[in-house]
């Protein structure tokens, strides 16, 4: 099984500093992004990463990544922790872990043609040794994500969603990758595009072995693409299951309430669902509650929830869970 784990969280905690002053400058508190996360991805698979916008999701993937330095934690990739290395060894780390973003409109620089969007990467890590190898790559890029090779010579702004969202996944594929971050790669586009970058993502996926972290909060689109899914709320990771265990037997209540509200396409059984509707919004993570951070807002919330906080226990096998009422 260890040996099967591609990437390994333990103890993630990034937090933003607040600053008060115009000319002294004083931290004052902490936005507490992600605070104690600790998951592991195993190499093959899809992870869905759910939750409420602001739940730390896209800040929990980027510090994966190190696009983020994470304040605390330890983020192993092939069992070599990334947070303590220095960015000249991280360098050549980054050809293995990419990211396809979650606005393709605003991820592509709109003064580059697509065929140099997707030839970056190849540039930068000098994966071609010829310009003709490097056209020759570029073009087929292009083709896998089902695009026309003469494209290379266009710009953003005459491609549609859909197509500049299929730039992007080219662009993550260039450096030949083991371990793509989806953050939320098919929010921004209509619901027919939707299924076909689904559709590309699962085929590149068989083609190439790649391991995604398929960050979501369409939970219909998570429940077809992954393999475990993995609930987060105020920054902290709530429950892991495979994926038709979550589906079938949630244990949290706010994987419950995050359930009861994807609807269903057959009227007969969305007529009997139990709704559970949440009270009030989430909070700040400036000022998260204490113990639980869900208690506020949960219904089944007894007075050990608001005293202590739960560990995230293995209650079944491969079902872990973060509750006191579990």
């Amino acid at each position: 099984m260890e040996d099967r784990i591609l990437v390994d969280i333990k103890g993630l905690k990034m937090y933003f500093p607040v600053t008060s002053g115009i000319v002294w400058q004083h931290k004052v508190a902490d936005v507490k992004a992600v605070d104690g996360v600790s998951f592991f991805v195993r190499r093959g698979e899809t992870l869905g990463l759910v939750g409420e916008s602001g739940s730390g999701k896209t800040t929990t993937g980027r510090c994966i990544l190190q696009l983020y330095r994470p304040t605390a934690g330890q983020v192993f990739f092939e069992g070599k922790d990334l947070c303590t290395m220095k960015s000249g060894e991280l360098r050549h780390m980054r050809r293995k872990m990419q990211i396809i973003f979650q606005d393709p409109y605003s991820s592509l620089n709109p003064r580059m043609s697509c065929g140099a969007i997707v030839g970056e990467p190849i540039k930068i890590h000098k994966l071609a040794k010829t310009n003709t190898e490097y056209r020759d790559r570029v073009k087929e890029l292009l083709e896998t994500v089902g695009l026309n090779a003469y494209m290379a010579d266009r710009y953003p702004h005459e491609f549609s969603g859909g197509q500049r969202q299929r730039i992007g996944v080219a662009r993550a594929l260039a450096g030949d990758p083991d371990f793509i971050v989806c953050d939320e790669p098919v929010s921004a586009l209509d619901v027919s595009i939707q299924a076909q970058i689904i559709n590309l993502l699962e085929e590149l996926q068989a083609k190439f072995h790649l391991t995604y972290l398929f960050i979501a909060h369409d939970l219909a689109v998570v429940r077809h693409i992954s393999n475990r899914v993995a609930v987060m709320y105020l920054g902290k990771l709530h429950e892991v299951a495979d994926r038709d265990e979550i589906y079938a037997r949630p244990l949290h209540p706010y994987t419950k309430a995050l359930i009861s509200a994807a609807p269903i396409p057959d009227p007969k059984v969305e007529a009997t669902r139990e709704r559970i509707i949440l009270v009030g919004d989430i909070p700040s993570p400036l000022r998260p509650p204490p113990a639980c951070n869900f208690h506020t807002r949960c219904p089944i919330a007894i007075q050990v929830c608001r005293e202590k906080e739960p560990p995230l226990e293995q209650k079944a096998t491969d079902h872990w869970v973060a509750c006191w009422r579990a």
